[in-house]
């Protein structure tokens, strides 16, 4: 599909038919990508999908536990005062 690069105040952009937007599944927050001679539409990638869920499964089964013991820094314990 052609269409045209249109003005829109200083800017510039691209009308994208509702059709195009439906088949790409593609509707509110997308992320831009500019490659040359192209620049891809996609939906936002959401890198921390799923870690709310797996963190309170990891509580369930008593495994949010730190592997290693701090280590206690000399900040800890000659620089730091409780007031």
């Amino acid at each position: 599909m052609k269409t045209h690069i249109v003005r829109i105040g200083n800017s510039r952009g691209v009308r994208l038919p509702k059709t195009l937007l439906q088949e790409a599944q593609l509707e509110g927050e997308v992320e831009l990508q500019a490659e040359p001679g192209r620049i891809l539409i996609s939906k936002p990638s959401q890198p921390r999908a799923g870690w709310a869920d797996a963190a309170r499964r990891m509580r369930e089964q008593d495994e949010d536990r730190l592997i290693d013991q701090p280590i206690p820094t000399r900040f800890d314990t000659d620089d730091w005062k409780w007031r």
